[in-house]
């Protein structure tokens, strides 16, 4: 038996292949990994998974703290908690349902990958972070209503350009004023260039999406400007990452692949949620129970700030089953879990893109696999990105014969 065949049987008792390490970023994440000095590390699947479903857990770190409150309703949703978090949350949620990610954003999906191919074909070999990035924001600028820029290329050049600006922690003061200074005026830019059309043409003509939602609750600029690039660290760089590593999965593995390209809708979810469990983009989730929270799984004083690594939560052998680093996309059913475990969190805060971000890889990678002579002509470079605490892939090569 291959190592890439093993990777998609069912091995509940892994006799032969016990000690087995199918993530590629384990390395890096063991050697970065740096969650806060003051904070208690939960390691635990059980325990972690008590933290965040608990009413009293308040969101920490990613500067949730340094929030000031003093306007919520211009506060994006990510970092409110309780009654104001469930009634932002539950008014967009629609966005993000399902039912409409099938009914509108799958059209956007095939488009997007129709134009990717093409531009893949007629050069002959591109980055694959370029592409994921663009079907990421394609899909994400339908949701947000930042359809008025007249090139979504440019948008994604624009967006990219800032969140890679917001990372100040790895440069030294000097640097940081720089990007600091130069991030404004990218903002200035997207400000003008994409921000501004969609909402004076949704003043006009309202839509399903955020935007129009921030139109009608008389949001400032300023306040939608933060939503929008909220959404877009949060949602389009993680995708980025997940496609291009899922993608280096099935290069890397003959049997996994053409066992993706057989499968159904399911099966191949099954496969993404299983690859997700192993190579979670964000690895530290931050906690403060305002109370005690005491449970079977754990006790969590109040006002003690916890750190949960998704990471070792994903590859407790006490929910995964034996063999918690072996890829194997039946372990979710054979143990009756959530294929994705808390790669996308969990409790009020559970990522609302995640169906989103599971539709866009899945038809990517079905359209991407199925074009003839695709090979990954150079692996991608894995760093790491200080700010989420997550790796980055950058640098992997894929070429067809040019059409």
């Amino acid at each position: 038996m291959t190592a890439d065949s093993t990777a998609q049987a069912s091995a509940p008792g892994c006799p032969v292949h016990s000690g087995r390490d199918d993530r590629k970023s384990a390395k890096i994440a063991a050697q970065n990994l740096a969650p806060p000095k003051d904070a208690r590390l939960i390691k635990t699947f059980g325990l972690a998974r008590e933290i965040l479903r608990s009413p009293v857990s308040k969101q920490a770190g990613a500067g949730a703290e340094q929030i000031v409150l003093d306007n919520p309703d211009h506060i994006s949703f990510f970092f409110l908690d309780g009654d104001q978090h469930r009634k932002r949350r539950t008014a967009v949620a629609n966005y993000f349902s399902t039912k409409t990610i099938v009914a509108r954003y799958h059209t956007i999906m095939q488009r997007t990958m129709d134009a990717l191919i093409a531009h893949l074909q007629a050069k002959g070999e591109v980055e694959l972070d370029e592409l994921s990035f663009q079907m990421a924001v394609d899909v994400a600028s339908e949701i947000l209503g930042l359809t008025n820029s007249g090139d979504n290329l440019a948008l994604a050049r624009r967006i990219r350009g800032m969140l890679e600006l917001t990372d100040f922690q790895r440069h030294g003061p000097i640097r940081r004023m720089y990007s600091q200074i130069l991030l404004g005026i990218k903002a200035l830019e997207f400000m003008r260039k994409d921000l501004k059309p969609a909402v004076k043409a949704r003043r006009i003509e309202p839509r399903e999406d955020v935007i129009s939602y921030m139109v009608k609750e008389n949001y400032s600029k300023k306040a939608m400007f933060i939503e929008c690039l909220t959404y877009g660290s949060a949602g389009m760089l993680t995708t980025r990452e997940f496609i291009v590593m899922a993608a280096w999965h099935l290069f890397d593995n003959e049997a996994l692949r053409d066992r993706y390209l057989a499968g159904d809708e399911p099966d191949q979810f099954a496969i993404l949620e299983e690859i997700l469990r192993l190579e979670p983009v964000a690895s530290l989730l931050h906690r403060r129970p305002v109370q005690e929270i005491q449970s079977a799984k754990g006790h969590v004083a109040a006002n003690e700030l916890v750190c949960i690594s998704l990471r070792d939560a994903n590859t407790d052998e006490a929910i995964t089953g034996p063999c918690p680093y072996q890829l194997d996309p039946d372990r979710a059913r054979r143990v009756k879990m959530i294929g994705s475990y808390m790669s996308f969190g969990d409790g009020p805060h559970r990522c609302p893109g995640s169906q989103v971000a599971l539709h866009e890889t899945r038809i990517f990678l079905d359209r991407l696999f199925r074009i003839p002579g695709l090979r990954l002509k150079n692996p991608p470079n894995v760093t790491w990105n200080q700010q989420i605490q997550g790796y980055e892939l950058h640098g992997a090569v894929v070429a067809v014969d040019r059409a």
